[in-house]
């Protein structure tokens, strides 16, 4: 069997034997795809100190698929008496078929001292054939990464995608009213669970990003009313300033491979954008004209950059080379653009946009062509991409009355087609997120 070992937690994955793959997939390429219809029955348990868990974990599996709008998860009552008698059982196919389950799961878990094993297979219930299975380990306290894991590798199967569901999503959460609001830099599972707050709300925080390589993030703080770029530890808690620069900094965001920050700085009226060095701390200047260059983000292989600027007049999207060269307009139909940020995948650049009286969250291709529009309100702002390229997360705020009531922000996510649009839960009002890439 191959072993693969993951650095973060010590899961450990191995690949079931004498696997025959099946032809079942779903293409997400193109337009809207039928959802794959899938049966995934509470998971077997080794012993008595598992039984709930094993129930949750399966529900923390069903969960994942159908939040990702690509399956559609059938209810267990519907075949409680045809589920395989074990975990090694052949499956019944012909009972699966009449419901109409496209595919089938099987899972076990097993306690050893605080180690946890959970095992899966996967069928394709129609040409009767297995499609994959895993065993899986780690400390009990790790369920969920391991339930994540899971449904990643289903996905995966059956859609050709990396998986995005064991991740997790850094974000500002917002309490207390509005001319008085504290906002905390908090973080918690892709799927709301395992919240927490990393700062205390005593400095306002804004825009936080993820390292793609590191358990840092880089956020802005304003400290004496001077909004600084900082550098947050996840494992340690400690931050740090940047850098001491004479003018504000502000719209951070980390390069491909994590060494380097790219981010806006204004000085003496002028707002350019520069990258500073992590290892040295030598900063660059990139843009050099008399306008404001903000919220600059790279294309996934480091050579590009796309930036907003008011030098035409108002707000567009621009793309230049790293070194600041050739730096083009691509947006140009109607109205203001903003915050956009370069697929993970290389193929589409995602933004907001001002028009008509209403927010925008759009996408369109690096050249600015083939511009289409996910989802529009009072307030939509902040798109994120998911570690896969096919999921969109942002925040929305409502409108608030004359006495300041109302106006909560909430998270939001939605698939490239425009469908699938779901609120994502967090324990108070929220905004700025930005995900994270996958955990390892």
């Amino acid at each position: 069997m191959k072993r693969l070992a993951t650095g973060l937690l010590g899961l450990v994955l191995f690949v079931a034997p004498q696997i025959a793959w099946a032809q079942l997939s779903i293409d997400i390429t193109d337009g809207i795809p039928a959802p794959v219809t899938i049966a995934l029955p509470d998971f077997f348990s080794g012993s008595d100190q598992v039984d709930q868990l094993s129930l949750e974990i399966a529900e923390v599996v069903r969960a994942d698929l159908e939040s990702s709008g690509l399956f559609r998860v059938v209810d267990p009552l519907s075949y409680a008496g045809d589920a395989p008698a074990n975990f090694n059982a052949v499956p019944n196919y012909d009972a699966f078929r009449t419901i109409r389950a496209q595919a089938l799961v099987a899972g076990e878990t097993v306690l050893s001292g605080d180690e946890l094993t959970v095992s899966f297979r996967l069928w394709d219930v129609f040409a009767g054939e297995t499609m994959t299975g895993l065993r899986m380990s780690a400390g009990l306290a790790n369920w969920r990464r391991i339930a994540h894991k899971i449904a990643d590798a289903i996905y995966e199967r059956i859609t050709g995608e990396v998986g995005y569901f064991d991740t997790r999503l850094v974000f500002i959460s917002e309490s207390g009213p509005r001319n008085q609001q504290v906002k905390r830099l908090s973080i918690m599972d892709q799927d709301g669970a395992n919240h927490k707050y990393l700062t205390q709300g005593d400095t306002l925080v804004l825009t936080p990003r993820f390292s793609p390589t590191r358990q840092e993030i880089t956020y802005l703080a304003y400290y004496d009313g001077r909004p600084r770029v900082y550098l947050f530890n996840i494992d340690t808690g400690e931050q740090e300033l940047l850098g001491d620069f004479p003018g504000m900094t502000f719209s951070p965001r980390f390069s491909p491979d994590g060494d380097s920050v790219i981010m806006s700085l204004a000085e003496r009226g002028n707002t350019d954008i520069y990258v500073m060095d992590l290892r040295t701390r030598n900063s660059v200047r990139l843009t050099r004209n008399p306008s404001i260059d903000t919220h600059p983000s790279y294309s996934h292989d480091a050579r590009q950059i796309v930036f907003e600027s008011d030098r035409s007049g108002s707000q567009q999207l621009y793309v230049m080379d790293a070194n600041g060269g050739n730096q083009e307009r691509i947006s140009f139909s109607d109205g203001r653009y903003g915050t956009p940020v370069w697929s993970p995948r290389g193929d589409l650049i995602a933004f907001t946009k001002i028009a008509g009286g209403q927010f925008h969250i759009g996408v369109m291709r690096p050249d600015g062509s083939r511009e289409r529009i996910l989802t529009s309100g009072f307030l939509v702002e902040g798109p994120t991409w998911s570690p896969n390229g096919r999921v969109l997360m942002y925040f929305s705020q409502s409108p608030s009355d004359r006495l300041g009531r109302g106006g909560g922000s909430q998270l939001h996510s939605i698939d490239l087609t425009g469908f699938n649009e779901r609120q994502v839960q967090t324990p108070v009002d929220a905004s700025d997120p930005a995900w994270a890439p996958v955990a390892q």
